[in-house]
């Protein structure tokens, strides 16, 4: 399913609704996109919602309001729990990773998410992938804690 996203000075079309169902509503979106929307953006960790501004959610039965929760969401890494036990890391710890591409990078303030259900896997968004050439198959190196 896609909705259209509505701000003060634009929309984005055919955005794709994703899981987990969350308690508040939360729209991750990059700061090229905020621009786009008229947005300011504002950085968090998922599920903070705190001082982020809302929008429109345009779909197929109707419209809603939001009054809070979009965010450019923080770079993060998704660990199973028995890698981060071998990487002595845990949830909420933060590091930097280094990425090896045409325009080589380093990422601070990598936040650690940690559960069983998790596989080995960085989440940046498009703006920052697209700054260093990163692809689907890139790979980085943890720098430290």
């Amino acid at each position: 399913e896609t909705v259209t996203i509505v701000g003060p000075k634009g929309s984005l079309e055919k955005v794709r609704v994703l899981g987990p169902v969350r308690k508040n509503t939360q729209v991750e979106i990059s700061v090229t996109d905020c621009f786009k929307l008229g947005i300011k953006p504002v950085i968090r960790d998922s599920g903070q919602h705190e001082g982020t501004p809302g929008l429109q959610i345009a779909g197929p039965v109707g419209k809603v309001d939001l009054k809070a929760g979009v965010m450019v969401a923080s770079r993060h890494i998704h660990l199973h729990s028995n890698d981060a036990k071998e990487w002595s890391l845990k949830d909420g710890d933060r590091v930097c990773v280094k990425v090896e591409s045409q325009r080589p990078m380093v990422y601070e303030d990598v936040l650690i998410r940690v559960s069983d259900q998790y596989r080995k896997e960085m989440h940046l968004d498009l703006d920052e992938a697209n700054a260093a050439l990163i692809n689907a198959t890139s790979q980085g190196k943890l720098m430290g804690v």
